[in-house]
């Protein structure tokens, strides 16, 4: 038992924890297994247990069919992280501090319901589909195996790579195989979310409607993970719980997906709880993501944490009323991550109150869609009273606990997408209408407009509608980040680079803007002005791994080794998992050894690659790196080895082919060798200069 969990045994019995006592459910109760499904951006009106209005989904209806379905269950967040923070601590961001997908890691202080089950003699595994769950943002606390080995990139540009639900659930079974004892599950599923792309036949059955052929396509793979507890005799002795962590939009209210409106298209989630004994039925009373902890305690028969901020759904499940309360949400990813203003309300009987600078009231009995804003003729003082007096009984010391150091990986992943995540967002005192999130909205929807054309190879309305944006706002920072990706994705470097320079121009202080152009001023091998512009973001903020990852890259490019390794060493402090910094720095051993030609130093390098390799299997550059490495030991065979797998990732590395093209010429097998350097010149041919070409011309004479 790891001490962490002695810790949580002496917690659990201080919170008043009691084991084997007997469940509301009966005697043996406290033995069901736990099974927790959560379905990415899934919308209720989806699943036709709800409404049969868009397709069927007969496996979750199954398990709806002999549970309590909640009709009107919300999120508090509509975003990944925290609404599943929320979901697996039973408090709400105001407690446990994790507010957006990027900057905060659930602190270690807090008590999970993984490590709640595992203390009571729970196996536990989690099973996830995308990045937004990775370990390193702190829910794998109290989980025995926690996979989260979705693909390292995306196919698509502006997405997160993804791990289909077939794959998810094939892991899920696997590990329940394996079980002896009682278990808890967690699987989550992230197809629904966007780009809606549903395997076959479900594309071809939806294809006017491709977001319900991913919830289709989900509901099946369910099936199979149902059909497997029914078939080995599960389903009687398991507690099983469906919700979704937030929902989609759609295009209500203008937004296209979620995570930065809070209108019940998006915190408006399905739930569902089954449990033998359970009575089936449906429940109108509203309820939200922190009730799922205390329920789960209540069936199980063991008393609730004192820290939960929801109550135990036992009693509507059982026909009972509960006492009316508030239920707290809010939206605070653009308020984070760009300084807009925040975007906080809560719902109190059937009545819903927004706070922004323009602020928002609706009557959801009459108008759940919230289509008619009462705010202006009332007076809203009660509602900002009742507000802030919810967020100080909310509220813990244990937030500021939550903010974590950025590293390169998450970095990237969020610059893909087209955001520029900045740790020190411009945040004001006071905000206007100016900055609330309606008025910035138009500019939001043409940033998603811009996305779509891109992914459908529109470059130039996309780039069209960019520049429109920038002239109209020019603090509209992700702007610059987008046009400047698409430039660079089309070899338009020197473009790229100009655009950057505008969005620094018009914003001097923004961290995202500063630091993203010196990166890429070092990308485009502007070595000396990318330095600067990079020293500069470290003097806002200096945790960032990729500042330092870079500064090392331009060191390294320059031949001054010994700050090479300065830099990475500080960019490996603050992310000992990030696998291009051990490639890179298995890149700048291997020069060092050329220089030097010491073993060690040779040796060193080869480590590095590998570790790179071990941390990314797909990172092309770490097994060209480590051929080169090999290539350099004499073992000629692992180095050919090495830069075949690396084709296998990328086939267009050119690196590589040059180097398989060399290494097959000088084992005689001309053939393949020819095949490679004819490939290289073709890709590189423009950009070789006269001596490079005269050189692969000579190199090709020798193949034949």
């Amino acid at each position: 038992m790891r001490p962490k969990f002695r810790v949580q045994l002496i917690l659990l019995t201080v919170l008043g924890v009691v084991f084997g006592c007997k469940s509301v459910y009966g005697t043996g109760s406290g033995k069901f297994n736990v099974l927790l499904v959560t379905v990415d951006t899934l919308r209720p009106d989806r699943l036709s247990c709800y409404s049969g209005k868009y397709l069927q989904t007969p496996q979750i209806d199954a398990l709806a069919g002999r549970g309590v379905i909640f009709s009107r269950a919300f999120a508090h967040n509509p975003m990944t992280l925290p609404s599943h923070a929320n979901i697996l601590l039973g408090t709400t961001a105001l407690y446990h501090g994790v507010h957006e997908n990027s900057k905060s890691r659930v602190s270690e202080g807090l008590l999970t319901l993984a490590e709640y089950l595992k203390a009571l003699g729970y196996s536990t595994g989690a099973f996830v589909g995308a990045f937004p769950l990775d370990s390193r943002f702190g829910l794998n606390q109290g989980f025995d195996v926690y996979d989260d080995f979705y693909p390292s990139k995306s196919a698509l540009e502006f997405t997160y790579a993804e791990r289909c639900a077939g794959k998810v659930v094939d892991a899920a079974i696997k590990w329940l195989e394996g079980q002896k004892s009682r278990w808890f599950i967690w699987v989550h599923l992230w197809d629904p979310h966007s780009p809606y792309l549903p395997p076959e036949p479900f594309n071809t059955k939806f294809k006017d409607d491709p977001y319900s052929g991913e919830v289709a396509y989900v509901d099946s793979e369910l099936g199979r993970l149902f059909n497997h507890l029914e078939k080995n005799d599960l389903g009687k002795s398991t507690l099983a719980i469906l919700t979704g962590d937030h929902g989609e939009a759609l295009g209500e209210h203008g937004e296209l997906t979620h995570s930065y409106f809070a209108y019940n298209s998006t915190l408006w989630v399905p739930l569902i709880i089954a449990a033998p004994g359970l009575i089936s039925g449906r429940v109108q009373e509203y309820v939200c993501h922190v009730d799922i902890f205390p329920t789960v305690c209540e069936i199980l028969g063991a008393k609730l944490p004192v820290f939960l901020q929801g109550i135990s759904l036992v009693p509507l499940m059982k026909g009972k009323k509960v006492a009316q309360r508030k239920i707290y949400f809010e939206s605070l990813d653009a308020y984070y991550n760009r300084g807009w203003a925040p975007l906080r309300g809560l719902i109190e009987g059937k009545m819903k109150f927004i706070e922004s600078p323009i602020p928002e009231f609706y009557n959801l009995e009459e108008d759940f869609g919230e289509e008619r804003n009462l705010a202006s003729g009332m007076e809203l003082g009660e509602s900002r009273k009742k507000l802030k007096e919810m967020e100080n009984k909310l509220s813990s010391n244990l937030t500021s606990k939550a903010s974590q150091k950025v590293d390169r990986e998450t970095q990237e992943k969020l610059k893909s997408l087209g955001y520029l995540a900045s740790p020190v967002a411009q945040t004001k005192e006071i905000y206007g209408p100016e900055d609330d999130l309606k008025t910035l909205h138009p500019f939001e929807q043409k940033i998603d407009r811009a996305i779509a054309l891109n992914d459908r190879s529109e470059y130039a309305e996309s780039i069209k509608l960019l520049k429109e944006i920038i002239q109209e706002r020019k603090d509209f920072a992700k702007a610059y980040g987008q046009l400047s990706h698409i430039y660079r994705s089309q070899g338009r470097d020197e473009e790229a680079v100009k655009v950057m320079e505008e969005g620094y121009i018009n914003n001097p202080k923004n961290y995202a803007v500063i630091s993203s152009y010196g990166i890429l001023l070092i990308k485009t091998g502007k070595f000396e002005k990318g330095i600067e512009l990079l020293q500069e973001a470290l003097s806002l903020y200096d945790l960032d791994p990729d500042v330092w990852n870079y500064l090392g890259v331009a060191c390294w490019s320059r031949g001054d080794y010994e700050e090479a390794l300065k830099h990475y060493q500080k960019a490996l402090s603050l992310d000992s998992a990030d696998a291009v910094i051990f490639n890179n720095l298995g890149a700048l051993y291997l020069s060092m050894f050329l220089k030097t030609k010491e073993q060690e130093i040779l040796g060193q390098s080869i480590d590095y690659f590998k570790k790179a390799v071990e941390l990314d299997p797909d990172l092309a550059s770490a097994h060209n790196g480590l051929g080169g490495a090999y290539r350099m030991s004499g073992n000629r065979d692992e180095a050919i080895s090495c830069w075949e797998k690396s084709l296998e990732l990328n086939p267009n590395y050119d690196f590589s082919i040059y180097n398989l093209g060399v290494a097959y010429l000088e084992k005689g097998e001309k053939t393949k060798a020819l095949e490679c350097l004819e490939k290289y010149r073709s890709l590189k041919n423009n950009a070789l200069s006269p001596a490079e070409k005269r050189e692969i011309e000579t190199l090709i004479q020798k193949c034949k």
